[in-house]
């Protein structure tokens, strides 16, 4: 049903962020707004959410986004796990055949694999996460009818630059029509209405809204920000008059959400499948007893100028395609749940924002085919990775230079996938080859490299961003990322990383998790549980071996630095925040817990409150636990315990700088390129030392604890 105007919500109201679109890209952004106390709005055309079919894999690197806001259980357990590939191809008489097996998810890379659970779970996971965190909520049968940005206002970081007018539908016109039905005459949910195969609607609903009395109310708005994430026919896109660049294939796939009846044996597992001659199928096994069927559509050809004629395109002619296909196996269905079609096209944006006021993302800036399960996970992490960055400018932490890095490091992205969705689409449409003179076919054996090399790609783990103001890494910005200037200006900030002091730890790509103990009571946690996505950066000391009487040393001095009145960790907080919520001091020493307490560490590892105590959740250990082994940390990130290191983590859980343990002034240089020095910050949550001199009830064991004023000395027995 259409939402009346929110009576919160007045003409003329000023937002800091409107989001149009409430699809996945636009449902993280207002996550992202949730969490960081952000004041948005996100409005959408259509009158409901998704509630079948659209978008189904969460590859691993979305997984770890998800659990990052607490919501990744429910995806795991609702969700289909995907563990196995299986490969068909004709024999020598031409009929399909098992080739090969091969696992979904590249072992080792993350904590989690490959799962599918239709999209409106996952909306409805966000909407739940958005609600517990704030009052924003999703604007039903709201579109836009005019966006304007007063650009002479754009650099000003407390004007609104932006008016946008919305106009509010009646129930009648944000409802998609439905438009098959199957052979026995029972109506099936489609989503045609969001295929590429679908003229855009927009305008048609303009027309309708003005028409009708019930729905001519409209709203002007000013924003700080925008975000479109309204879908491949974006009206966003097309009011800043930006382009997608690329090109569409003849290919045409229908898609169907069963639960089938089939003699075919591994309808459990994801396969792909190439006939000899009657084109291809992807099965995707899904979540109650569903199965999603990519079919080839063979059958139908381009009408006039090209254009594909959507009326012919059914659920019935899609089945008899997979059976084509499928044969000798037989597979029919009682039970359809959704179906759509599209056109295979590959197409990027050339611009991904308008001077850093109006963003871009999602399926509004790069379209691609399905069958890698990139859509949904590439749109939902374009706006995991602008999110942070818009919240950290609104609350003021940041200036806005970040906001740069957006399109550098996601169009980037978009470019890299479109190339390799160009190659495997190819792949999977094609005719196999014959034998090894047939040049026209498909190498099954290319193939299968493909999909091999692709897991990587597609699991999310190997996005790697360029060197930034926010990224320290050597090289040129410019060709790191899409040919934006996004290095620090200013020399004297300007930071080199030591990568050879974690050498399996890539500076630009999201940190690894393994497993560590909290020093205070010995529990295991991944050490990606404890980067919750709250907007906070991370500074990780690594100090190494503490009963080493150097690192000790030189642990202790760093903890003097960064306890002090002008430190970073306080410059940049506002004096009315929490200590950590700007920037969280986190230590993983090389063992052993037992002959170590928290109070054996510098005050800064445990910052103290006169409400809640001392931070007992600031310093763990890679040590053995009781029942979960031993993550062997230092080892898996290849940090010297003898040396140890420094790691700087961005709000989105990327690595952006990697350096000697106690070099506190190239952290400070660094945070100081880009962050906003805040007026007025409160002394500290520092307190006399409960002993002024001699050991404290933590020190009795192996190792003995100086203090001396407030600070703590750690001295190896």
């Amino acid at each position: 049903m259409a939402q009346a105007m929110n009576s919160e919500h007045r003409p003329n109201d000023k937002i800091d962020v409107l989001i149009i679109g409430a699809g996945p890209a636009g449902l993280m952004m207002a996550n992202w707004m949730a969490h960081c106390g952000v004041n948005a709005r996100i409005v959408d055309k259509r009158g409901t959410k998704v509630f079948n079919g659209q978008a189904d894999g969460l590859q691993c690197r979305t997984l770890e986004i998800l659990d990052s806001f607490g919501i990744a259980h429910r995806a795991w357990i609702e969700g289909n796990h995907m563990l196995e590939i299986c490969l068909w191809n004709p024999d020598k008489d031409g009929l399909i055949r098992r080739s090969d097996r091969i696992p979904d998810t590249t072992p080792g890379i993350s904590r989690f694999q490959q799962v599918v659970l239709h999209q409106g779970r996952i909306e409805r996971f966000f909407l739940d996460s958005i609600a517990s965190k704030s009052d924003i909520r999703v604007e039903r049968g709201v579109m836009p009818t005019k966006l304007d940005l007063d650009e002479s206002l754009a650099e000003d970081p407390d004007a609104y630059p932006i008016t946008v007018t919305l106009r509010h539908l009646s129930e009648e016109e944000a409802t998609p029509k439905q438009t098959a039905t199957s052979a026995n005459g029972s109506v099936i949910s489609d989503g045609l209405f969001r295929s590429n195969l679908s003229p855009d609607d927009t305008e048609d609903l303009l027309r309708k809204s003005e028409l009708n009395d019930k729905a001519n109310s409209e709203e002007t708005v000013k924003a700080k920000y925008v975000l479109g994430a309204d879908g491949a026919h974006s009206w966003v896109r097309n009011q800043l008059g930006f382009k997608l660049e690329g090109d569409s294939t003849d290919y045409i796939w229908g898609v169907l959400d069963i639960i089938p009846i089939t003699d075919f044996p591994d309808i459990r597992m994801r396969c792909a499948i190439h006939s000899a001659s009657s084109g291809s199928v992807m099965v995707i096994p899904r979540e109650n007893k569903l199965v999603r069927l990519y079919i080839q559509l063979t059958t139908v050809g381009a009408g006039n100028a090209g254009k594909f004629d959507r009326s012919k395109i059914t659920p019935d002619l899609i089945l008899r395609s997979a059976q084509k296909i499928m044969a000798p196996y037989k597979i029919t269905y009682r039970y359809c749940d959704w179906w759509t079609a599209y056109q295979i096209g590959q197409r990027v944006g050339t611009q991904f924002s308008a001077k850093e006021r109006i963003f871009l993302a999602g399926d509004a800036v790069h379209t691609h085919s399905p069958k890698a399960g990139q859509g949904m996970n590439v749109s939902m992490q374009d706006a995991y990775n602008l999110g942070w960055k818009v919240a950290s400018v609104v609350r003021g932490i940041s200036d806005r230079s970040i906001l740069k890095t957006y399109q550098s490091e996601r169009r980037r992205i978009a470019q890299d996938l479109i190339r390799f969705d160009h190659r495997f689409s190819r792949l999977f449409s094609g005719r196999p080859a014959k034998d090894v003179m047939d040049e026209e076919g498909i190498s099954m054996t290319e193939f299968k490299e493909a999909f091999e090399n692709g897991n990587l790609f597609a699991s999310g783990i190997a996005v790697n961003y360029g060197s930034s103001t926010i990224v320290a890494k050597s090289g040129d910005s410019v060709e790191q990322g899409d040919g934006s200037d996004v290095a620090t200006q200013n020399e004297a900030y300007k930071v080199t990383s030591k990568p050879s002091l974690a050498s399996k730890v890539e500076i630009g790509k999201r940190m690894p998790s393994f497993k560590v103990l909290n020093q205070g009571d010995a529990r295991p946690s991944h050490f990606q549980e404890l980067l919750r996505s709250n907007g906070t950066w991370r500074v990780v000391i690594f100090p190494g071996d503490l009963t080493n009487s150097r690192q000790a040393e030189r642990f202790t001095e760093l903890g003097k630095a960064l306890g002090a009145q002008n430190s970073f960790l306080r410059r940049f907080t506002p004096g009315d925040a929490r200590h950590d919520s700007v920037i969280e001091l986190l230590a993983v020493h090389a063992g052993h817990r037992q002959k170590f307490t928290i109070f054996d560490f510098p005050e800064a590892f445990r910052p103290f409150d006169d409400k809640d105590g001392w931070d007992y959740w600031k310093i763990f250990v890679d040590d053995n636990s009781y029942h979960e082994g031993h993550g062997h940390a230092y080892e898996n990130y290849g940090i010297d315990p003898g040396e140890g290191c420094a790691i700087i983590l961005r709000p989105d859980q990327y690595v952006s700088y990697v350096g000697s343990m106690d070099d506190y002034d190239a952290m400070d240089r660094f945070f100081s390129a880009f962050m906003i020095e805040q007026s007025g910050q409160k002394a500290g949550n520092v307190r006399e030392p409960l002993f002024d001199v001699g050991v404290a009830p933590g020190d009795i064991q192996e190792n003995v604890a100086v203090r001396v004023g407030s600070s703590t000395s750690l001295v190896a027995a």
